[in-house]
């Protein structure tokens, strides 16, 4: 389902008329490889990458089941929310909009937290260390992208989006 939303909103996004440089994109790109790597790469399973952290207990797997399932939840909800403005680069499109209303009124970058939410939920039931660097790699790579955009809306919406920064948290909601 996940795919399938994205997939569309693709092929439906506005025209861009401004985007972040290749070199900055790649990065994100490439620092999103090594997550994916540090995860599932077996190979990776020595020394203190692989102690667990967590308990090897069901009650884990429920706790990273619902926190995956939750996240993704909430990173759809966004999505749908943003609309034919979403773009997988940092962009600014044609007559785009500054969306507050739906998951955009609790966090300022909804995807992201929805994103890092079923991250969270996937270290807990992997349960070995491993998954906390990757779950902070991911974390360095999502700031990285959030200074970015947060630069371009800024540039965009003026005074309406330090507003919108004043009043609504970056991506945990009443927190930060």
């Amino acid at each position: 389902m996940f795919l399938v939303v994205w997939g569309i909103g693709a092929l439906t996004q506005k025209q861009t008329v401004r985007k972040e440089p290749a070199r900055s994109r790649l990065v994100y790109l490439l620092l999103g490889a090594l997550v994916v790597m540090v995860l599932f790469n077996k190979k990776l399973d020595f020394g203190f990458l692989e102690r667990p952290f967590v308990p090897k207990d069901f009650i884990f797997s429920y706790i990273g089941l619902t926190l995956t399932f939750a996240g993704i939840a909430f990173a759809l909800w966004a999505r749908v929310f943003l609309g034919r403005n979403w773009s997988g680069a940092v962009t600014l499109k044609k007559d785009h909009e500054l969306v507050r209303k739906g998951p955009y009124a609790l966090a300022r970058h909804p995807i992201y937290t929805g994103v890092l939410l079923a991250l969270l939920g996937t270290v807990i039931d992997l349960r070995e260390a491993r998954g906390l660097l990757a779950l902070a790699v991911a974390a360095l790579a999502l700031l990285m992208k959030i200074h970015r955009e947060e630069r371009f809306m800024a540039e965009q919406f003026g005074a309406e989006y330090a507003q919108y920064k004043k009043k609504v948290k970056t991506l945990i909601p009443f927190v930060w």
